[in-house]
């Protein structure tokens, strides 16, 4: 009888699970002409990393200039850069006039959801993905280069 109730107890887990990553639509490839597409990975929390990534796509931005499509993806630890209220909003708002593209995980945010007792706010502008490491590889199939800075 108890293992009946665990099977049970694990599968309504497992769905509630893919229940809750279903609501998170999966983002289409940008159709863009640009020559040069870079996705850049941040997934740590250190000011400083996410600071770099920034700078990278600024100078990447200044090199290619408009053929030149980004999109930064945030997970794990690395979401707190698209979170409200981040101490780069000011850089990040620019960016994104500019046609650079932010990517949050909808896992990562469930998890910090779960410890906070609520969802945390993410920044406007920014997309929610259902999850940032597979949003990385949809982008390198298509063809996009990937940065870890």
């Amino acid at each position: 009888m108890l293992k009946i109730k665990n099977c049970i107890v694990l599968l309504l887990g497992i769905f509630m699970l893919n229940t809750a990553i279903a609501e998170v639509p999966e983002p289409t490839i940008p159709d863009t002409f640009a020559k040069n597409k870079v996705v850049l990975q941040i997934s740590d929390r250190d000011p400083f990393k996410q600071t770099l990534v920034l700078n990278v796509a600024n100078n990447l931005m200044k090199h290619y200039g408009a053929d030149l499509d980004i999109e930064i993806v945030a997970f794990g630890p690395g979401v707190r850069l698209l979170l409200d209220g981040n101490v780069n909003t000011k850089r990040i708002k620019p960016m994104m006039e500019a046609g650079v593209r932010f990517s949050a995980c909808a896992n990562t945010l469930g998890n910090f959801g779960k410890k906070l007792g609520k969802k945390p706010d993410v920044m406007e502008g920014a997309t929610i993905v259902p999850a940032g490491a597979a949003r990385i590889l949809q982008l390198n199939a298509a063809g996009w280069q990937v940065l870890k800075p």
